[in-house]
């Protein structure tokens, strides 16, 4: 078993019966969702999951779990996903996939948002590792590319996976991706994107995260917010 596969069992662990359940996106949360089927299985618990992807909702369906839409939900009792990166106050950094908008959103309406990761995921601060994906309005993206310039950036539009052409969101959107070439406080910038004209979502995952569960030497560890500690 791999710290990815060991986390996401650990974190199936918390889901109780009667739950609704955000499934997040990626390899990690494959791994959940298949431990969640399973123990659905096994002890006939009768969960409804609601995907923040299609990719997760395809997953969801061949295994047998009872999906509801995004559209009909007001609150979660749990979500699940992973992230590319997590700072020591909880901050994420997510959006190397496209569905930031549906991903905030499950988050936020979540009673608890369990975040699963390895140790290679920690980093001092945010943007460390990876750019900050800025999912932007097609006719607005060269407005909101000189803002994030402003800012201190470098922003290039993504490209697709085989790179002939853009990505585009499930929402027929544009990514920027944002590179800073000096480290700027994760809240501060939070608020930044958030103001800036054009952007419809952003990858900062400020104060949303309930706890953070670390696949490392064949355990797991948890790291919880303050708020919910």
């Amino acid at each position: 078993m791999n710290d990815k596969e060991r986390v996401a069992r650990h974190a199936v662990s918390r889901v109780k019966d009667g739950m609704r359940i955000g499934l997040g996106t990626g390899s990690t949360a494959n791994y959940f969702i298949e431990a969640l089927a399973q123990r659905c299985q096994q002890e006939k618990l009768d969960v409804v999951a609601v995907a923040s992807s299609v990719v997760s909702a395809i997953k969801a369906r061949q295994l047998g779990l009872p999906l509801m839409a995004v559209e009909q939900v007001t609150r979660l009792d749990l979500y699940i996903d992973g992230a590319d990166e997590v700072a020591p106050d909880l901050t994420l950094l997510k959006g190397r996939g496209y569905d930031l908008v549906r991903e905030k959103l499950l988050a936020r309406a979540a009673m608890n948002f369990f975040v699963l990761v390895d140790d290679s995921k920690l980093v001092g601060h945010i943007g460390e590792r990876f750019p900050v994906p800025v999912e932007v309005m097609p006719f607005a993206w060269q407005m909101v590319k000189q803002s994030l310039e402003d800012l201190g950036a470098t922003a290039e539009l993504r490209q697709n996976a085989v790179g002939d052409g853009l990505a585009i969101t499930t929402y027929g959107s544009l990514v920027l991706d944002a590179v800073f070439a000096q480290e700027i406080d994760s809240r501060t910038l939070d608020t930044h994107l958030n103001a800036i004209p054009g952007v419809i979502e952003h990858g900062i995952f400020q104060n949303l995260a309930s706890a953070v569960f670390i696949g490392a030497d064949d355990q797991v560890v948890e790291r919880w917010s303050d708020a919910t500690e």
